[in-house]
């Protein structure tokens, strides 16, 4: 039986991805739980900046002091850059996009606020709040409709709120709002004076072309959005993410960033600005990787009778429905355990009956996970 020693200590939810992925990372030969597209050598992006010598060269010259606190300049003024309308001064370079998520959360959130929160998402986005003391309000994405979302339910929803919360493109459906229901979403939260977090995190990884969607940020100013190098540029290892968006709520972010992250690596900070000087390079990478790797996937789902999903417009992930009949824990222990196989069970997001695939990762590795995973289900017919 798990240990419940942390409720004499905390009062937020243990967070079940990455509980999950922690332990099953360091015992899986496969992983199909990994959300980020194919990882980066540093290597790789000094070959794709074509300023390798120069690059180590600047990095040795580097004295390692915080340097600028809200992130450089450089930094700041390339990641405004991802966005139609923003300035430097609207970006605030955080650790990752974890670090960003909680600290608008905490900037935004008071008790009794009101939190309407799109789900299935990211846990931070609605265990953050509850912890906060936030009353949630749930808004389910509609897996019959394609996971879509009902804008009238999340208008109902939005009286009085306070902030309204989703992740586009969604993790983990891999489903997409398009610039319209974006619009509508802002003018909802207008309506109602609310604030809107948007975790973007996958953005850029859209299947169909140009493959980059509208952002928030550029259509309310309202809208505080969240973004890393993580996923879509393949730099996890970096822990460079990012708040942009209404300067009012950066103020507020930045004060409590003071008490947690003071600055990132400038090491990190320098090497993500060597990322986004060839941003496209890069995105247009991990668009290659994510559309060939889908076709794999879908493939292999068209060969089965027992397996479906909601094909994902976006991102790196996607919820399969099975019709084995055992829980989604006991399932992708079942796969860990026999096959070596990690997926993410979907109980962990409240979608029982369903696993999460990270397919963004190296073809080879996929198609033989698939293989075997294909292999227990036909055992458990």
């Amino acid at each position: 039986m798990a240990s419940t020693a942390w409720r004499e200590f905390m009062e937020i939810q243990p967070f079940a991805v990455e509980r999950w992925m922690n332990d099953g990372e360091t015992r899986c030969r496969l992983n199909l739980a990994e959300t980020c597209v194919s990882s980066l050598s540093v290597g790789d992006m000094l070959a794709l900046s074509g300023r390798g010598r120069e690059m180590w060269e600047e990095i040795a010259a580097l004295r390692l002091t915080y340097g600028e606190i809200p992130g450089s300049l450089r930094l700041r003024t390339l990641i405004a850059g991802l966005y139609s309308s923003l300035a430097p001064d609207q970006v605030l370079v955080t650790h990752g996009a974890a670090g960003a998520n909680s600290l608008v959360h905490s900037a935004i959130v008071h008790p009794g606020d009101v939190v309407v929160s799109v789900l299935p998402a990211y846990q931070q986005h609605y265990s953050i709040p509850e912890a906060l003391g936030a009353v949630l309000r749930p808004v389910w994405l509609r897996e019959n409709e394609g996971w879509g979302l009902d804008l009238g339910e999340l208008a109902a929803a939005a009286v009085g709120a306070k902030t309204i919360v989703l992740t586009n493109p969604n993790n983990p459906t891999g489903a997409l709002l398009s610039e319209g229901e974006l619009r509508e979403i802002a003018a909802i939260a207008e309506r109602e004076n609310a604030w809107i977090v948007a975790d973007e995190v996958y953005r850029g990884t859209n299947q169909a072309a140009p493959g980059v969607g509208a952002s928030l940020a550029d259509l309310s100013e309202r809208a505080v959005v969240t973004g890393s190098m993580s996923k879509a540029f393949s730099l996890a290892g970096l822990r460079v993410g990012w708040v942009a968006g209404a300067r009012s709520i950066l103020e507020a972010v930045e004060i409590h960033r003071d008490y947690t992250t003071i600055s990132v690596s400038l090491i990190d900070d320098l090497l993500a600005s060597a990322a986004l000087e060839v941003a496209e390079a890069i995105l247009e990478r991990s668009r290659r990787i994510t559309r060939e790797n889908l076709a794999i996937l879908d493939a292999w789902i068209s060969g089965r009778d027992d397996v479906d999903y909601v094909r994902p417009a976006s991102g790196t992930t996607a919820l399969l429905r099975y019709s084995a009949g055992l829980g989604s824990y006991d399932l992708c222990s079942r796969l860990l355990d026999s096959a070596g196989v990690l997926f993410t069970p979907g109980a962990a997001f409240g979608v029982e009956g369903t696993i999460r695939i990270g397919y963004a990762d190296d073809a080879a590795l996929l198609s033989e996970g698939l293989t075997l995973t294909g292999r227990i289900l036909d055992s458990l017919r």
